[in-house]
């Protein structure tokens, strides 16, 4: 069972609307080494497991991975959200006619035509898609889930090793600072990933660095980067055991494969986040949520739901 948290895992920086950074970040959500990828595959991989009670570690340890990636889908799909809403070329007000000219006469989605994806704003009414970059429908075919441990775990540290870079590219596309906070924690987390991984390789005895070695990315220059590997957020896994029955710690513990000088270690869950809050209306989207008379409707309705219910 899952409890979700009214918080995101990270805090989205403040800036102005990007649909280009949006529309590169799709890559990092749903494109083939994106963060919905990584959220299935390692939760179908803990769902498939098999073996006796010696292994609950290593089924721990990819059910503690893989439910940190849903929090990153929900981040992600919603910076990109945040880069699209409002989206320059729209300066209307909510008491203008929805066909009311924008910026210098412009119409108001003429942005879309141009900048990023289409669908955005066709069919996603400013919001994140499940595609990749260039529009591609996620699929369930990119799932490696072939029932050996060994096999598995190094899919899924090339998995990480592969999103990292990726994240690293779109990084140096963009200076969004929106984009940039998003791109540079899902960087950081995903070197902790690859830490997970890697140890649990070796607990195996596999000399994973010899078989597959990842090449040094040089992320810690990038300045969010950087303050996030300080405070050690790459060598930290979170369980999101709500009764501390999680047996990963037994693995993601000593020193980081990672070569930095850290220790490993695990925690319940993150400290804090800040708050999900809900959009604005986009009345040139005609997206405008629920109208005074239709939300009356709803709740005279529901009363008298609940008065036949308690009568």
């Amino acid at each position: 069972m899952y409890l979700h948290i009214q918080k995101l895992i990270n805090e989205i920086a403040t800036d102005e609307p990007d649909p280009g950074a949006a529309n590169a970040l799709q890559e990092g959500l749903g494109g083939q080494f994106g963060e919905m990828r990584t959220m299935m595959q390692y939760l179908f991989q803990s769902m498939n497991f098999r073996g006796d009670p010696s292994s609950q570690p290593y089924k721990d340890l990819l059910q503690a991975v893989g439910t940190e990636e849903i929090s990153h889908v929900e981040l992600i799909g919603t910076t990109i959200a945040r880069l699209l809403d409002g989206a320059p070329g729209y300066t209307g007000k909510p008491s203008d006619p929805v066909d009311k000219p924008g910026a210098k006469g412009a119409t108001p989605l003429s942005i879309a035509k141009d900048t990023g994806n289409i669908h955005h704003f066709l069919v996603g009414a400013q919001g994140a898609l499940p595609v990749d970059a260039v529009g591609n429908p996620w699929s369930g075919s990119y799932v490696y889930n072939s029932g050996n441990l060994v096999l598995d775990l190094l899919y899924n540290l090339m998995l990480e090793s592969t999103g990292r870079l990726q994240k690293c590219r779109i990084y140096e596309m963009t200076d969004n600072k929106a984009a940039r906070s998003t791109i540079a924690y899902l960087i950081v987390r995903d070197q902790a990933h690859e830490n997970a991984f890697a140890k649990a390789l070796e607990s195996l005895g596999v000399n994973w660095g010899k078989v597959l070695p990842i090449p040094k990315t040089n992320a810690e220059a990038f300045p969010e980067v950087k303050k996030l590997l300080d405070q050690g957020l790459q060598s930290v896994q979170y369980t999101f055991d709500a009764e501390h029955a999680s047996q990963a710690a037994k693995l993601y513990r000593g020193a980081s494969p990672s070569g930095d000088g850290t220790e490993l270690s695990t925690a319940q869950m993150p400290q804090g986040g800040p708050p999900i809050t809900i959009a604005p209306e986009r009345r040139e989207e005609f997206a405008p949520g629920l109208d005074a008379e239709l939300l009356s409707l709803i709740q005279a309705t529901a009363e008298i739901e609940i008065e036949k219910e308690s009568s």
